[in-house]
């Protein structure tokens, strides 16, 4: 310890240097989901609308654009240094039917790995390198067209198997389009 300092001056050292690494996690991870929502939106080429959003990841959710409330942990205040989640949700048909995939992304050097929950795991390459987003879309409509693929299959074959399709829809009902 060195002596001009305190033992709870030097414990603000550590907690703002902390802090410190906390905001950089979260811009960096904030500016990803945007990129995200807004890459796959344009991949997927909707020629009626919307169809995708940042959302909670956790709840319910309604298909509108969530901000900052989108993220796992808050934009402002004492926060936990972690990997930071974020639900997508996507538009499945052409009214209100929208899905909610959880995506919770680690800083790893100047990579990001994104994990999606019962989907895998990929690294991005930080700036964003349009090469890797063209291939990490893909790989999230495969997830999301092959799921409801299996379903019908399973149905197909007589074996329906359980509720569970992999990921949540939207808390809509018809008023909410008024």
């Amino acid at each position: 310890m060195a002596k001009d300092q305190s033992r709870f001056d030097q414990f603000l050292t550590i907690t703002r240097q902390y802090q410190t690494l906390v905001s950089e996690n979260y811009t960096l991870i904030r500016t990803l989901a945007d990129q995200i929502s807004e890459g796959f939106e344009a991949y997927m080429g909707s020629t009626t609308g919307e169809c995708a959003h940042l959302v909670p990841p956790g709840g319910a959710f309604k298909p509108r654009p969530y901000g900052d409330k989108a993220l796992s942990i808050p934009s402002f205040g004492f926060r936990h240094l972690e990997p930071i989640s974020f639900g997508l949700a996507i538009r499945v048909s052409p009214g209100t039917d929208w899905v909610r995939l959880i995506l919770t992304c680690s800083k790893l050097g100047d990579k990001v790995t994104v994990e999606i929950l019962g989907g895998g795991k990929y690294i991005l390459s930080m700036p964003l390198d349009g090469n890797d987003t063209e291939s990490f879309y893909e790989h999230i409509y495969d997830f999301v067209y092959d799921r409801f693929k299996d379903r019908i299959e399973r149905y197909e074959n007589g074996a329906y198997g359980s509720r569970e399709i992999g990921f949540d829809f939207a808390d809509m009902d018809p008023g909410d389009l008024l």
